[in-house]
């Protein structure tokens, strides 16, 4: 009996000390802290990103999904009511070739009851195979050019499958950011000079037009700047120095590209509307 006793104690006492070691072995996996990830890699973030629409886009248009995420578009809105739909994978920096067909799309006000039909036909992009295409370019009717717009599509064929897509011209959330110009009106806009906006500026920020620039650049918009926190001329919305262009020979900052669109043209146009940087604060 009493050896009974002493083995059952000698079991108990290793035990215990097996369970220590464990637990102090420094070879253990430690649970990963997402404030101390290796340098040049980023933490999940468990919340996702579901605004599409604020994403870095190609062609400073919105990304909207098509099937649950299985793939993308970016719709690109230009002045004169040009729509310009690229379609993406599932991953959004991918390139998407679809059967070339005409989409029939149906567009209305914004919170409007009634809808008129447009057509996009299928533009292929250099690289695209016979048959197929990555971009679609239709008008708007003129009545609705340039207003807060929703637009759908009830079909598009991807493989062998039908997707409908529906969008808005201005996110949910958005703060009604302007439309990037067609590029032949902003190279005409950026690259010749008028009003404020001389050959001395054009130098100044590279000969170059505003999205190639900026182009792969994220626009985040801040719609709550803080006292005395530089602001957008054109939104009002907190400044990013990384979007500066300069006019009149001096540097102003803006939230996204094709807001230095308008300021540029309203530089040219409107000169005297235009204010030096330092006005443009939060008050």
């Amino acid at each position: 009996m009493v050896r009974f006793q002493r083995f059952v104690l000698f079991t108990a006492l290793v035990g215990a000390a097996l369970v220590v070691a464990g637990c102090s072995n420094p070879t253990a996996t430690p649970t990963p802290d997402p404030a101390k990830a290796a340098p040049g890699t980023t933490p999940a973030d468990p919340k996702g990103d579901g605004e599409h629409g604020h994403k870095p886009t190609a062609h400073g248009g919105i990304v909207v999904p098509i099937g649950s995420d299985s793939y993308h578009a970016e719709a690109v809105f230009e002045k004169g009511g040009i729509l310009r739909l690229y379609t993406l994978g599932q991953n959004e920096a991918v390139v998407l070739e679809v059967e070339a067909q005409p989409l029939t799309g149906f567009v209305k006000v914004e919170g409007g009851m009634e809808s008129e039909s447009f057509v996009l036909a299928a533009k292929p992009q250099s690289g695209d195979k016979v048959g197929m295409t990555s971009l679609f370019v239709g008008h708007l009717p003129k009545d609705v050019a340039g207003k807060k717009v929703e637009v759908t599509i009830p079909a598009i064929r991807i493989g062998n499958e039908r997707f409908r897509i529906a969008f808005k011209s201005v996110p949910d959330g958005d703060h009604g950011m302007p439309t990037k110009v067609p590029d032949a009106e902003e190279r005409k806009l950026y690259l010749t000079p008028g009003g404020k906006y001389t050959e001395a500026d054009i130098k100044a920020n590279g000969g170059v037009v505003a999205s190639a620039k900026f182009k792969g650049m994220k626009a985040e918009h801040d719609l709550k700047p803080k006292t005395g926190e530089k602001i957008c001329p054109v939104t009002l919305t907190k400044a990013n120095p990384k979007f500066s262009w300069v006019v009149g020979g001096k540097t102003y900052e803006f939230c996204c590209p094709p807001c230095v669109d308008e300021f540029v043209a309203l530089a040219k146009e409107k000169p005297d509307e235009v204010k030096p940087p330092e006005f443009y604060r939060k008050k």
